[in-house]
């Protein structure tokens, strides 16, 4: 497979027939849409850990049947993906793709030239692993472009809006425009929420600080300055900046419970700083009472 099976700036979305993928789809038809973006449909007719070696020690079985079955169910799954894709939005222009990769080598694959990626939070595969969701964490944490881990379906959402994770950090502005930019193509508002430790009050049952409490001002106007631009370059989206107590990712998916969307960043930082400071998307990932957007720090403009 080849980087030019995908348009650059497409949106990505993998299918496999589950209804998580459905949903996958559901919002990924929509995001094309409401950008006019090109529409990828990725399935992966893949054999799972074991491969073709450890298939063909089997006595009787046909490695080659097994893989033609894989690709026929695949077309299925595909065209049944593209008639959905008509139903929801006729104008959207749909690109199927049928790869033999891991799902997670796939995905990552086209996420170097895709605008978003799209994936459910489960799915199906010959692995086990795979229906514990190591394909999102693992495409989510190593992607070149943002990916979306839809976790609910369509209509089950509550309307509150986008929250995005401040972190005051150069490397967390592609996060907070790639949150602003969703809330306001989708008519949402937008909460940023900047999360701090504080041992002192680490037992309070009320984590969100008051506007007038003494103390906190250079935190203040370190979020305003975070989203100052975005603002200007979205003054149709409804904002709130939101200054919490605590564990950065706990207090991620408590308020995520309430939202739509939660957007957080991601960037390669080592294996050192992950052991020491913890990684927080890939547990936002897991945990999220919503849908779930990864950023990585540094992305390039994709149209």
């Amino acid at each position: 497979m080849s980087s030019s099976e995908v348009l650059a700036g497409s949106i990505v979305v993998g299918v496999d027939g589950s209804d998580p993928a459905d949903q996958a789809l559901d919002w990924a038809v929509e995001q094309a849409g409401l950008e006019r973006r090109p529409l990828t449909l990725l399935h992966a007719a893949h054999l799972g850990g074991s491969g073709d070696a450890g298939l063909a020690g089997l006595p009787g079985l046909d490695v080659g049947a097994v893989l033609e079955d894989l690709r026929v169910c695949g077309h299925e799954l595909l065209e049944n993906a593209t008639r959905r894709v008509a139903l929801l939005d006729p104008d959207v222009v749909v690109h199927p793709v049928l790869s033999t990769d891991d799902p997670r080598v796939a995905l990552l694959h086209l996420a170097e030239r895709a605008s978003t990626v799209v994936i459910g939070s489960r799915g199906r595969g010959t692995v086990a692993s795979l229906l514990l969701g190591s394909v999102s964490v693992s495409v989510s944490k190593h992607a070149a472009c943002p990916v979306v881990v839809v976790r609910t379906a369509r209509g089950a959402l509550p309307g509150k809006g986008v929250l995005v994770g401040l972190d005051g950090t150069p490397e967390n502005t592609p996060a907070i425009e790639f949150a602003y930019r969703t809330a306001s193509f989708r008519s949402l508002p937008l909460t940023a929420v900047h999360v701090f430790w504080d041992s002192a009050h680490l037992g309070a049952d009320e984590h969100e600080v008051a506007d007038d409490e003494a103390g906190l001002d250079d935190l203040r106007a370190l979020m305003s300055e975070s989203v100052a631009g975005m603002r200007e370059k979205f003054p149709d989206v409804v904002d709130r900046l939101s200054l919490v107590r605590g564990f950065r990712d706990r207090q991620l998916i408590r308020a995520s419970r309430a939202m739509d969307l939660v957007v957080v960043g991601s960037r390669q930082r080592g294996f050192i700083n992950d052991f020491v400071y913890g990684s927080v998307s890939p547990t936002v990932v897991e945990h999220a009472g919503c849908d779930v957007a990864v950023v990585p720090a540094q992305q390039d403009a994709r149209h």
